[in-house]
């Protein structure tokens, strides 16, 4: 894949939006972050509640739970959006997101160290630029982390429940090049986009990818799968780097 083209907004094809973290944004929950990649921007706030839902006791599942809610705010995007509430429903792509969103945090954490808690992570798009279900599990995953720390720190937790860290990112064909990390004027034009999920280690949670309206290829599918790799390995960097500076304090 040629690295000489740029896009719209000056990246190389290979190139993140510029991603930023910002921590204790919303001060009553656990733990909390504002997540920026690029112009979307996430509130993902950590809320842990000492007990468990009642399927669990009725089943007598040990452990504690971690589930998730997703929404995009009335100002997210360009045109209001309206909330669920207002249309009677749930609104069917919140309901795909927000399981998207437990699916892979439960993947990297041990539920039955979390002990008779749950774990809500609550998600809340705040500006809409392409790429929330992805900035979101970044971001929740940061959030968990720090609300966990402080269970840890007041000996609620005697070991540390989280086992690996896990970030998201998206790629996409657009103009025949296939890309990282899609705005929302790429992600609307793509013929074919991907949604990657993936632990610090490099294994795979989730891998979600479809053509709009036309199909693609092995390779397409492998060069894909090679940027949003090398994407993630960054944003696991930067996870790291950030979780580093706001525990030492």
């Amino acid at each position: 894949m040629s690295q000489s083209v740029t896009r719209h907004d000056g990246r190389r094809p290979d190139q993140l939006r510029t991603i930023s973290f910002e921590a204790n944004i919303a001060p009553h929950a656990t733990g909390s972050v504002l997540v920026s990649f690029g112009l979307t921007r996430v509130i993902c706030a950590a809320t842990i509640e000492p007990n468990v839902p009642t399927w669990m006791k009725q089943q007598k599942i040990p452990g504690g739970w971690l589930t998730a809610e997703y929404a995009m705010l009335p100002y997210s995007t360009l045109d209001r959006k309206p909330r669920e509430i207002s249309k009677g429903k749930a609104d069917g792509r919140n309901i795909e997101i927000q399981r998207l969103i437990g699916r892979s945090l439960r993947a990297v954490i041990n539920l039955q160290k979390l002990g008779q808690n749950t774990l809500w992570l609550d998600c809340d798009v705040l500006q809409a630029d392409g790429g929330t279900r992805t900035a979101a599990i970044t971001g929740a995953y940061l959030a968990a982390r720090l609300a966990v720390q402080k269970l840890l720190d007041a000996r609620r937790l005697p070991e540390n429940p989280i086992t690996d860290s896990v970030a998201a990112v998206s790629a996409g064909i657009f103009g025949g090049q296939p890309l990282l990390d899609l705005n929302y004027i790429e992600d609307k034009g793509a013929a074919v986009d991907a949604n990657i999920v993936m632990t610090g280690r490099g294994q795979f949670v989730e891998v979600q990818s479809a053509g709009e309206e036309a199909t693609f290829t092995q390779d397409q599918l492998t060069a894909l799968l090679a940027l949003a790799q090398s994407g993630l390995k960054e944003l696991a960097s930067l996870q790291s780097a950030f979780l580093a500076r706001q525990l030492l304090k």
